[in-house]
């Protein structure tokens, strides 16, 4: 083993005992909500959308929508589904992927302390206000559906001024590289807020891209240019096919999942789901580096590369700001409710970008050597277990996290914890014995103290406290 294998092989040994050794803390489970209807109707958002889409499912199914979750303060919340109902069988030829119109849900959560001696202390009432469709001024790149058993991916509400995004994998030139903006191709993962909340910033996995919209038209305002090592020359409707016709970018369906916003609001922070194939293709501890970027809001430019690498989880599905430097990462597998397993890995490490070694110039190796350290702050799946939700029913895609404001219990201000899953659009589905059950939209809300940061400090984006004693 050369020297630098070495190095690294130690540098990831020493990471991996460190989190694991870690002291698995557990918060408190204040309450738990579901988000399975509006306005329009049981699974329907409000969209107003009535057509139906490739596969026969109806254009405004509510799901998924707990793929991203930010608060936008007061009882408000942003909820965000990823690319669309691709769960269920459909054409191979595009992933099963259909023209679903990317959007975003404002919903009301509504919190407030139990009447009942038993349970959980609050209980959660979502209320879902308003669907933002996503869409561009200047036209987009669609799939015409060519030779892949399928008609043309533009959506029917387009018109002259809207070019609307949507979560099929052939809406892009083949001509161009993946981080073209003009792509129409958009599987949503992340969403932020800016502190004036007229702006919304959502991260993807095809790009990845990462975009500026307006709050309440969904016009997209800028697109933010990331590092060019991120983008795969070659770019198929099928993701395995992408990833073996690449040697360099993101691994298809795992591109920037996570993002998070500075409390500030000065700067934006990724993170890629998994490694870059040529960080992965260096095999050891660089098969598990995830790079972030900084991006600084003003100029729109990336200022920073950060290499975070992964220790108990098969990828990191969100990131969220603690304060102006520290952040939460969240590192899960896919065992849970709709994998028919029980639950094992949904953990939230802190991490600081303080003093932490820019590794943009760095192949997977080297900038392994240069991971930023991390610790455990909270284990998800014994929370959930503590506050009475067995691991079979604990979802397994835990994706959205977010804070919430802060609440008053006996005189003293406890933090909100907001998380939510992604349901995959699926109502339903099978537990371990071929059982029918509920699959629904969820969101859990956890309480913590500043004694249980560690040290850090929670600086807020959006002050506010609800008073309920």
């Amino acid at each position: 083993m050369n020297t630098t294998a070495l190095r690294v092989a130690i540098v990831a040994m020493g990471c991996g005992l460190a989190a694991s050794h870690a002291l698995a803390q557990n918060l408190a489970l204040l309450a738990v909500g579901t988000l399975d209807q509006s306005r329009a109707g049981a699974w329907a958002d409000r969209s107003g959308l009535s057509y139906t889409l490739e596969n026969g499912a109806p254009a405004n199914l509510l799901g998924g929508f707990g793929s991203a979750l930010t608060y936008a303060s007061g009882n408000t919340f942003l909820a965000l589904p990823d690319r669309g109902p691709n769960a269920v069988p459909f054409n191979p030829n595009v992933d099963d992927t259909v023209s679903y119109v990317n959007r975003f849900h404002t919903v009301e959560m509504k919190l407030k302390p139990s009447t009942s001696s038993t349970g959980l202390p609050y209980t959660l009432v979502p209320d879902m206000k308003k669907t933002t469709l996503l869409w561009s001024l200047t036209p987009l790149v669609y799939g015409t559906g060519d030779g892949l058993g399928i008609g043309s991916g533009v959506p029917p509400i387009n018109n002259f001024f809207q070019h609307y995004f949507t979560g099929r994998s052939d809406g892009f030139d083949p001509a161009a590289s993946s981080g073209d903006p003009h792509e129409a191709r958009f599987d949503t993962e992340g969403i932020r807020i800016s502190n004036d909340r007229e702006k919304v910033y959502i991260s993807d996995e095809y790009g990845p891209y990462v975009y500026e919209f307006d709050r309440e038209t969904g016009m997209r305002l800028r697109s933010f240019a990331l590092p060019s090592s991120f983008d795969v020359p070659n770019q198929y409707p099928v993701g395995a096919t992408e990833i073996s016709g690449n040697t360099v970018g993101r691994t298809a369906n795992k591109g920037m999942e996570g993002l998070a916003i500075t409390p500030d609001g000065r700067t934006l922070v990724g993170i890629m789901q998994n490694a870059l194939i040529q960080d992965a293709n260096q095999g050891g501890a660089a098969a598990n580096l995830l790079r972030i970027v900084t991006i600084d809001l003003h100029s729109g430019r990336v200022t920073h590369q950060y290499a975070y690498l992964l220790t108990t989880g098969s990828g990191v599905s969100e990131i969220l700001a603690l304060n102006n430097h520290e952040l939460l990462v969240d590192e899960r597998d896919g065992k849970g409710r709709a994998s028919q397993n029980n639950a094992k890995v949904k953990q939230l490490f802190k991490i600081d970008l303080n003093g932490a070694v820019d590794v943009s110039q760095m192949d997977g190796a080297h900038a392994a050597l240069h991971a930023v350290p991390k610790t455990l702050f909270v284990d998800l799946v014994s929370s959930l277990n503590a506050g009475g939700i067995s691991s079979a029913l604990i979802p397994s895609k835990i994706e959205g996290i977010t804070f919430g404001a802060d609440i008053k219990q006996n005189g003293k201000t406890v933090h909100t914890l907001w998380v939510a899953n992604d349901n995959d659009f699926l109502s339903t589905t099978t537990d371990s014995k071929g059982n029918t059950i509920d699959n629904p939209n969820q969101f859990f809300v956890f309480g913590f103290t500043d004694a249980d940061l560690g040290g850090s400090a929670f600086v807020p984006q959006f002050r506010g406290e609800r008073d309920d004693d």
